[in-house]
């Protein structure tokens, strides 16, 4: 099987010795996407809901890159440092997948690279 690595602009580089995303035959795992503005590099900050919707804007540039839309995905994890905010993560998160509702996890976690609090990453078969 051929791997092909994803890369785009239009996410922020990976942050460590991996990439974007692995398009391996018809699947695409990407990594996990923390809340960087690919814009600026920086990380948006006391917003969890700015937050999601950025992370999920990065998974989302990454899987078009890769021949994807996030209706091809068929699983979200989901990582959180305050599990608190899963009701405020769900009101972005049903914009995204509202029609189309993959399966998914949602773990809370101590601490996320560069001080973030949400990272989601995806798999979808094209």
């Amino acid at each position: 099987m051929t791997l092909e690595l994803i890369a785009t602009k239009n996410a922020p580089g990976a942050v460590g010795p991996y990439s974007q995303a692995i398009k391996a035959g018809n699947m695409i795992y990407t990594s996990g996407q923390l809340h960087i503005n690919p814009e600026n590099g920086e990380l948006i900050k006391d917003d969890i809901q700015a937050q999601t919707k950025q992370s999920l804007e990065n998974v989302k540039a990454i899987l078009e890159e890769g021949g994807a839309t996030l209706e091809d995905v068929v699983k979200v994890t989901i990582f959180m440092t305050d599990i608190s905010k899963f009701s405020l993560v769900n009101e972005v998160y049903g914009q995204y997948f509202s029609n189309h509702k993959p399966a998914r996890s949602c773990v809370g976690v101590k601490e996320l690279p560069l001080g973030g609090e949400i990272e989601i990453e995806a798999v979808a078969i094209i």
